[in-house]
């Protein structure tokens, strides 16, 4: 049986703290396919959360996993999409709360 994202965070070889991070990418972040590229870098790590758009045109992720694999997520994130350019990328360090089971891209408004 194959295991779920939150089971492979949970079990990672990878020896970093579980953490959470709470990402915002600005620049033109919006229309040019950031969300997905977002959801396919974070697909081929073992972590959790999800990506959506800001009304103010940011793009928003909430993440959680292993420290290294989040930090090197956010440092593919800094790069984005060939038609993106990404001007700053803001992250905030938080304790890792196991609300999210895998990686969505989240539509409508912010809960």
């Amino acid at each position: 049986m194959t295991q779920s994202v939150r089971e492979r965070c949970m079990t990672s070889d990878d020896n970093s703290p579980t953490v959470r991070a709470h990402i915002l990418v600005s620049g033109r972040v919006q229309g040019v396919g950031y969300r997905a590229f977002a959801a396919r870098a974070a697909g081929i790590r073992p972590v959790v959360g999800g990506v959506r758009n800001l009304d103010d045109g940011r793009v928003e992720l909430d993440v959680e996993g292993p420290k290294s694999m989040v930090e090197a997520l956010v440092e593919e994130l800094k790069i984005g999409p060939p038609a993106s350019r990404v001007t700053e990328v803001s992250v905030r360090w938080m304790s890792a709360t196991a609300a999210w089971h895998d990686f969505q891209i989240w539509y409508g408004p912010v809960r």
